[in-house]
């Protein structure tokens, strides 16, 4: 994912606002990636960064949230099942990216340097989103 300045730059921008018309004219089926970019006619730099920018925007604006799916690719405002589905695939996806830092990296470490300042840090970070 993009830096946080290139997603808020004006070329983040008018990049996002492409990707947006874009997908909005592709509604209600979605399109891959690579579909994105030829229909764009934007890099797929570009294009990466403008689903970034997208993203960000869309939340701030209240607009219809960005997702995507093996099957559709992205997606603007999606029905209620399709949202639900993508919310639990990231968040399964995301609890084992925590589970396997904290068995693989922090838990050793811990175990290693029980009484290092980073280490109290971490772990009381973490058990807090535990």
């Amino acid at each position: 994912m993009p830096r946080a300045s290139r997603r808020k730059g004006d070329a983040a921008r008018r990049h996002a606002d492409t990707v947006r018309f874009v997908l909005f004219e592709a509604r209600p089926a979605g399109l891959e990636f690579h579909q994105l970019v030829r229909a764009s006619a934007l890099s797929p730099h570009q294009v990466r960064s403008g689903l970034a920018a997208l993203k960000d925007e869309a939340a701030s604006k209240g607009w219809p949230p960005l997702i995507w799916n093996r099957v559709d690719g992205y997606q603007l405002g999606a029905e209620r099942a399709a949202l639900e589905a993508y919310e639990r695939q990231v968040v399964s996806e995301k609890l084992t990216q925590f589970r396997r830092f904290i068995t693989g990296t922090v838990a050793p470490h811990a175990a290693a340097h029980p009484n290092d300042k980073w280490v109290r840090h971490i772990v009381a970070q973490l058990n807090s989103i535990e």
